[in-house]
C-alpha cells in the first residue's frame, strides 16, 4: 500500500508550503536535545536555564517547532493539532508560581498534518486530548520566551522499538530544510528513584560513566548502542530505568545526518542521577 503523499509536499519544487508560503530560503534548522530536569526551571535562575536563554538568542528563528516531549507516552504515535495548544502543568507539589506560567504559542495544524504524511506508521491527530506539557513549555519559555512561534509536539509511543523511532525521527529530517526547528526534551541520566538532596549540580559516578559514554557514541555516531547499548550496563541499566526521557534524544540523532555538525551545548547534573546534557546537530 502506498501513502499518500501530504498535500504540503505536491508543488512542481518539492517544497513543503505548510505555514502557506510557497517557498522557504531560509536557515536549516537544527535537531536539539534539551536535558530539561525539573520543572521549576521554568522559573529559577541558575546556570543551566542562563545558557538556555542564551542557546535560545543564538538559534535562528524558526517557523514552527516540532517538540519530542518526555512526558507524552501513547499508544501509537499522535501529534498535536490545535490553533491553540494548551498549557499543561503536568506535575504536583509544586509552588503556585509554576502553576501559573502559561505559555500561550500558537499551534500549527498543517505541519502536523505534513508529519502524518511524512512517517510511515499510522500518527494520530490529536484535536483536544493534550496541548504543550511541561517538558514542552518549559524549555521554551527559556529560548523563546515571546511565545509567538507555532509549536506542535508528538508522542512517544510507548510500544515502539528503538528502530521505529529512529525510522520516525529520520523521516522528519527533511522538515529542518523547511524552517522548522526539531526539540528533544528529556534527560540522557534520569533516576527519580536515585535522586540525592545534597547532590545539588553533582552526579553519581555511574551516571557521569554513562553520560560520558553515550557522548562518546554519539560523537561516533553509534546508532546500534545509541538504540540498546545502554540497557547492557549497570550504569546504563540505573541511568535508564524507563525509556521515557532517553527517547528524545533518539528523535534528536534520528533527524540529524552524518554531515551535520555536532555540539554539546550544556554539559551538567543534578540531584546525582539527572543528566542535563543539551547537544545540537546543525
Amino acid at each position: 500500500m502506498t501513502k499518500t503523499v501530504p498535500k504540503e509536499m505536491k508543488s512542481g519544487t518539492g517544497i513543503l508550503d505548510f505555514m502557506g508560503q510557497e517557498k522557504y530560503a531560509g536557515p536549516k534548522m537544527p535537531s536539539l536535545f534539551v536535558g530539561h530536569g525539573s520543572p521549576m526551571n521554568a522559573i529559577e535562575n541558575n546556570s543551566f536555564t542562563r545558557q538556555l536563554e542564551q542557546l535560545g538568542s543564538n538559534l535562528p528563528r524558526p517557523r514552527a517547532i516540532l517538540c519530542i516531549s518526555a512526558h507524552w507516552m501513547t499508544e501509537g504515535t499522535w501529534v498535536t493539532h490545535m490553533d491553540k495548544p494548551r498549557t499543561i502543568h503536568d506535575f504536583y507539589g509544586f509552588p503556585q508560581e509554576l502553576f501559573s506560567v502559561n505559555y500561550p504559542a500558537p499551534g500549527a495544524p498543517g505541519l502536523a498534518e505534513t508529519v502524518q504524511g511524512l512517517v510511515e506508521t499510522p500518527v494520530t491527530l490529536d484535536e483536544s486530548s493534550w496541548g504543550l506539557d511541561h517538558g514542552t513549555w518549559a524549555v521554551l519559555r527559556r529560548l523563546f520566551p515571546a511565545a509567538d512561534i507555532p509549536v506542535v509536539q508528538l508522542s512517544l509511543d510507548i510500544q515502539a522499538a528503538a528502530q521505529v523511532h529512529l525510522e520516525i525521527a529520520h523521516s522528519l529530517q527533511v522538515l529542518r530544510e523547511q524552517g522548522v526547528l526539531i526539540l528533544g526534551s528529556g534527560n540522557i541520566v534520569h533516576n527519580l528513584r536515585q535522586v540525592d538532596w545534597n547532590k545539588k549540580d553533582k552526579g553519581f559516578d555511574w551516571a557521569i560513566e554513562f553520560d560520558e559514554n553515550v557522548k562518546r557514541h554519539l560523537m561516533r555516531r553509534d546508532l546500534e548502542f545509541l538504540k540498546s547499548g545502554y540497557a547492557k550496563s549497570e550504569e546504563g541499566r540505573l541511568s535508564v530505568p524507563t525509556a521515557d526521557h532517553y527517547l528524545p534524544l533518539l528523535y534528536v540523532v534520528g533527524a540529524s545526518s552524518p554531515s551535520d555538525i555536532l555540539k554539546f551545548d550544556y554539559e551538567g547534573f543534578d540531584l546525582g542521577a539527572i543528566s542535563m546534557r543539551c547537544l545540537s546537530y546543525t
